[in-house]
Order: structure tokens, then sequence, then C-alpha cells
């Protein structure tokens, strides 16, 4: 699994003018299964994030958790995150997982953060979706699982 996150103040995400999901401090997650994903890597992704140390502790460097924090997480779906653009301008997206399958590992890996203590507030799969976000740091960090 692939999985782009970003560490805010605040997040939101809508769906034809409709916001469906809404979280204060913590992270956004763009997520995107690959083909041949397993539900194990989901898990192993989702515990990665919920422990990699990126927010600010009391002398104002990045050794916090979002399970340390008590931070939230906007769960969005992105099979954009699976381009390849190594051949010519138009990317190509056919290492993203099937659509049934990468639904299924993005409600998975919604899940493992819920169970994991987390407060999780999720997009809608496969709909056009209007995220917005006040990064805070800016923090940006890319991972594959």
């Amino acid at each position: 699994m692939r999985a782009l996150i970003q560490r805010v103040s605040a997040a939101s995400v809508q769906v034809e003018g409709t916001v469906i999901g809404q979280i204060g401090p913590g992270l956004v997650i763009l997520v995107c299964a690959m083909a041949g994903d397993t539900t194990a890597q989901a898990e192993q992704l989702a515990a990665k994030i919920a422990k990699l140390r990126i927010f600010r502790d009391e002398a104002g460097k990045m050794n916090r958790s979002l399970l340390d924090t008590g931070g939230a997480t906007l769960v969005v779906s992105q099979f954009t995150l699976a381009a390849d653009t190594s051949r010519g301008n138009r990317p190509g997206f056919s290492a993203a997982a099937a659509p049934e399958a990468g639904k299924a590992l993005y409600l998975h890996f919604a899940e493992q953060m819920r169970a994991l203590g987390i407060e999780t507030q999720t997009g809608r799969f496969g709909a056009d979706m209007a995220v917005s976000l006040t990064n805070d740091g800016p923090v940006t960090i890319w991972l594959d699982q």
C-alpha cells in the first residue's frame, strides 16, 4: 500500500458540496491500494503511521506520534498515487488495485486506524472529492508498505 501523509491543524473532505469528514489536529492520509496488496500490509501501514514521530514535543522537535498527541486522521482514497509517468506525459494507473480490492483495503486501513484508538474520518471511495486542509509545518511524508 502507498500513503501520502500530511500533518494538519485542520482538514475536511466534501462530496457534492457536503462535508462528509472533518478533523482538527492530526493527519490527512491519502491512501492507494496497489495491485497485489494484502490486509496485512494495510495493518502494517496503519501501525507505522500511528507510531510515526512527526509531531512536536515540548522542545519543538518532531518526537511525538499520533498516538502520543491524541490527534485524528482523515483517510482519503487516492488511486492516483499509483501513477506511472515513466512513458510520455499521460500517467498510467495499472499498478493500482482493482476497484473492489482497492475499496476493501482502503476501508480495512481506516478500520485499523480506529482499532488503534485513533479518531478516524473518511472520504468516499470512488467519489469526486474536494479535500481542504491546513498543512502544519508543512510536514508531508510518502510511505510504501
